[in-house]
């Protein structure tokens, strides 16, 4: 892994550590698919409301931000939230 790769985990650390009751239990999973990397984003149940927000937008406010990361850096990213 990268250190370019490593700061779009940090990247979305970063934005959902604030946003959940229990930091602790935020995993994110990394798998290189050749030019796509993809961020498979796990909190626990009681936060996944928090995460996903109202109709969906909190997750898709992530997701472009983490995206225009990526894109910065040259690669496609794609955020998961299991």
């Amino acid at each position: 892994m990268s250190r370019e790769d490593s700061s779009l985990k940090d990247l979305l650390m970063t934005v959902v550590k604030p946003l959940v009751s229990d930091p602790s239990a935020i995993t994110i999973k990394q798998i290189n698919q050749g030019h796509t990397i993809v961020l498979e984003l796990s909190v626990a149940p009681e936060d996944m409301g928090k995460v996903i927000g109202k109709q969906g937008r909190r997750a898709q406010a992530i997701r472009s931000v983490v995206k225009a990361r990526g894109t910065r850096l040259g690669k496609r990213v794609v955020v998961d939230i299991v």
